[in-house]
């Protein structure tokens, strides 16, 4: 009976740790790093949908013993579905619909499907915006290389810029996939906390003038317009970067399911249960990867700090063109709008919309705002499309 007992207390998780006192030091933080990502989902309601499941995840990778993830399953180019079937548990499953690419597009579509272009299809101009805001990737991209990652590594660091996870995964997992549960967290943390990071920068870079400029209401777009944009964009884009199809392919098959006013089931369906199953499938197998000995790096570290430093000059370069729209149109674009052009939709347009209601509380800037802000969406893609064909072997 002792003998039992004492063969039990010796396979638990907290005999594991004691075993191991580095391990269980690293283990630890991790449940403070776990703890804080929990916080800021329940009690800042800091993007909930997205950082709870991926950090009850991480809650899971690091409960010792219980190996609920397999990740040498999946540290090679091409994955061996037979042995993740034979060898694998759920964990490892979820994780083939990051591995393969599968959840970021059909989150794409979720968001095309949520999504209304019309500002940007009415303001052709917010278009230049969102492609500003993509300064950031590239200054995090040449930061990363300047301290040492290789440049597929870099990029992958540089796209959390674009302030958009599904992107964010899509490429790390092409490119660096041993960075992604870093990258990840980065990511989704720092969209989370968009309303703490760019109201600063968006006032020191503009004057009260420029806060304050009311822009004229957008022209009324038509149906057919909106139902060509989606297809026109995909045809665009792809013809250009084929790597981008992934992206932007679904991104506009969910918008024109929104649009076209024959799809209302499949709209809806893309909108509401699809996009929340998969929300939960790849923030649970993202936040899995983190344990703490791939987490716990000097590596993290950096990622950690560029990806602050990707966010802040992707809203300063929207900000910076919004200006000089500002003095081009002689005062007719407030250049606040420009902060938008990240690609955290509607979030960013909201925080535009804010700073501006600070300064006169009579002023409306969502729906321009979300001219940029849709754009930005594109313009990630883009970005990870660029990237993609530029280092994908």
């Amino acid at each position: 009976m002792l003998e039992t007992i004492g063969t039990f207390l010796q396979t638990t998780g907290i005999a594991r740790l004691m075993q191991n006192p580095e391990l269980a030091l690293k283990t630890l933080f991790m449940y403070a790093i776990i703890g804080g990502l929990i916080y800021l989902a329940i009690g800042r309601k800091f993007e909930p949908l997205l950082l709870l499941p991926i950090a009850f995840g991480m809650l899971l990778a690091n409960l010792p013993g219980a190996n609920m993830i397999h990740m040498e399953l999946f540290l090679t180019d091409h994955v061996d579905i037979a042995r993740v079937v034979a060898e694998g548990g759920l964990l490892d499953f979820l994780y083939l619909g990051v591995k393969l690419g599968i959840y970021p597009s059909l989150i794409f579509m979720g968001v095309g499907a949520m999504t209304d272009f019309t500002p940007l299809i009415a303001n052709p101009k917010s278009m230049l915006l969102g492609a500003a805001s993509q300064f950031g990737v590239f200054f995090a991209f040449i930061g990363a290389l300047l301290i040492g990652f290789t440049p597929e590594a870099a990029a992958a660091i540089g796209i959390i810029g674009g302030a958009d996870g599904p992107t964010a995964i899509l490429v790390t997992k092409v490119l660096a996939s041993v960075l992604l549960p870093a990258i990840a967290v980065a990511a989704y943390s720092y969209m989370a906390l968009i309303p703490i990071i760019q109201p600063p920068f968006m006032k020191l870079l503009t004057t009260k003038k420029e806060r304050l400029v009311k822009m004229d209401t957008l022209r009324p777009v038509s149906q057919l317009e909106k139902v060509l944009f989606p297809i026109l964009v995909t045809l665009v884009v792809t013809l250009i970067l084929p790597d981008a199809a992934p992206l932007v392919g679904f991104l506009m098959l969910g918008n024109l399911f929104n649009v076209c006013g024959v799809t209302d089931r499949l709209s809806k369906t893309a909108q509401n249960e699809l996009c929340n199953i998969v929300t939960i499938f790849l923030g649970v197998s993202v936040g899995a990867t983190a344990n703490a000995e791939n987490f716990l790096s000097r590596e993290t570290v950096f990622i950690i700090f560029l990806g602050l430093a990707a966010f802040i000059f992707s809203t300063i370069g929207g900000l910076l063109l919004g200006k000089l729209m500002y003095l081009l149109t002689g005062g007719k674009i407030n250049p606040l709008i420009g902060s938008a052009g990240v690609s955290a939709v509607p979030m960013a347009a909201r925080v535009s919309q804010m700073v501006g209601q600070k300064e006169d509380p009579s002023n409306f800037l969502l729906m321009h705002a979300m001219g940029p802000n849709v754009a930005g969406v594109i313009g990630s893609a883009v970005a990870a499309g660029v990237f993609l064909s530029r280092f994908a072997g």
